[in-house]
């Protein structure tokens, strides 16, 4: 029975280097990854630009919406909702009054490009958009 003391201070030893490891590694699970952080990348302002190819519809008019995170929100006038992928593809839906719309598409560094349609004053019309971020 001597030797039990130091079999059990051996196996102590032992088992502190994979108690470390084992915590690292549940660590690591719970950092955000490199995709989930990238899901920030489209943060900011960005300055969109309607324009419409089908209906009667007015073209070139522009709305600030604000991206945080993956969500898609009005920087400026109008209801304004929406979501942002991790590869940047990007939903949204906005209504002013009576009008309302979606689109999608996808946004890229400081730029974007999409479709949309809905009904604008009474009118069926559809289109594309651009982005910019200011």
């Amino acid at each position: 029975m001597a030797h039990f003391p130091q079999l059990i201070s051996s196996f102590a030893a032992l088992a502190r280097p994979r108690r470390l490891a084992l915590l690292a590694v549940v660590a690591a699970a719970l950092l955000p990854s490199t995709a989930d952080a990238r899901v920030g990348g489209y943060d900011g302002i960005w300055n969109v630009t309607f324009a419409t190819t089908r209906g009667n519809c007015s073209s070139g008019y522009s709305v600030p919406f604000a991206v945080t995170g993956s969500r898609v929100s009005s920087a400026g006038g109008g209801r304004v909702s929406g979501t942002v992928r991790r590869g940047g593809a990007v939903a949204v839906q906005v209504s002013v009054g009576a009008s309302h719309a979606s689109g999608g598409g996808r946004l890229a560094g400081v730029a974007g490009t999409g479709s949309w349609n809905g009904i604008i004053s009474g009118d069926r019309c559809s289109g594309t958009w651009q982005a910019t971020r200011t």
